[in-house]
């Protein structure tokens, strides 16, 4: 079968929200050490591989929201999609305390044919499907509830935001309206990142945009990832309304 970096869903769909997953599978593509990175598959299941549920939400979110949604084909080890081509980051060799065994001796032309197989080809796509008229971007993504020898994150969901928080402020007031969230305010981390997908796609050419931030283990299966979908629509579309964008 042939290797595709990125997989699109509802392409012609004509809602206004384009549903983009940066870190959606752990695959490693067959051309990248044989389509291994010398990890334990407990590795290769954990979030430093991969955003874990953040795919189902976000194809379930494009269903609901009547948009595209846009999705990495690739492990965020290959390559990370959402980094700058310049960020040191981009190719990570030591993650969560996991050596990643087949990043460590990779070099700079190893790091640009990723760049050429991967990376370039998901966000070329990305580029083609913002310009879209009226385009909002909405980009899932998932964190773990707790890093090896940090404190528990207290957070069900994250809304994340750089320059532009025109839709992030108003989803965060609706979402902690619900009244049993705890929800991020540009955490678990910050939103501004140079050079990543929002910059790229959304901040560059004044789209409005939003980044949520979902914790795997309440969408780890089907069900929980269809709950946040259904949860999250709603609260999106009224967000947007009044914003009047």
């Amino acid at each position: 079968m042939t290797y595709t970096p990125y997989f699109l869903h509802g392409e012609t769909r004509p809602g206004r929200w384009l549903v983009t997953c940066d870190h959606a599978t752990n695959t490693v593509p067959p051309q990248v050490g044989g389509g291994a990175l010398g990890l334990p598959r407990t590795d290769m299941e954990r979030h430093i591989a991969y955003d874990v549920g953040a795919y189902g939400v976000a194809r379930h979110l494009g269903e609901l929201l009547d948009g595209p949604v846009i999705a990495s084909n690739f492990s965020r080890l290959v390559i990370d999609p959402n980094r700058g081509e310049d960020d040191p980051t981009l190719l990570m060799k030591l993650y969560d305390g996991s050596v990643i065994p087949a990043n460590r001796d990779a070099d700079a032309e190893e790091r640009e044919r990723r760049l050429e197989l991967c990376y370039r080809p998901y966000h070329e796509a990305q580029a083609r499907l913002a310009t879209l008229p009226h385009a909002i971007i909405l980009s899932i993504h998932s964190f773990t509830r707790q890093l090896r020898g940090r404190p528990p994150r207290p957070w069900e969901v994250g809304v994340l935001y750089a320059s532009d928080a025109r839709l992030a402020h108003p989803l965060i007031r609706v979402l902690r309206e619900d009244g049993d969230l705890t929800v991020g305010d540009n955490e678990p981390y910050s939103g501004h990142l140079p050079g990543d997908s929002i910059d790229k796609h959304a901040l560059a050419q004044g789209r409005p945009n939003v980044l949520i931030e979902l914790r795997n283990d309440l969408i780890a299966d089907e069900a929980g990832q269809r709950h946040w979908a259904e949860r999250l629509a709603p609260a999106l579309e009224r967000a947007l309304a009044e914003t009047g964008l």
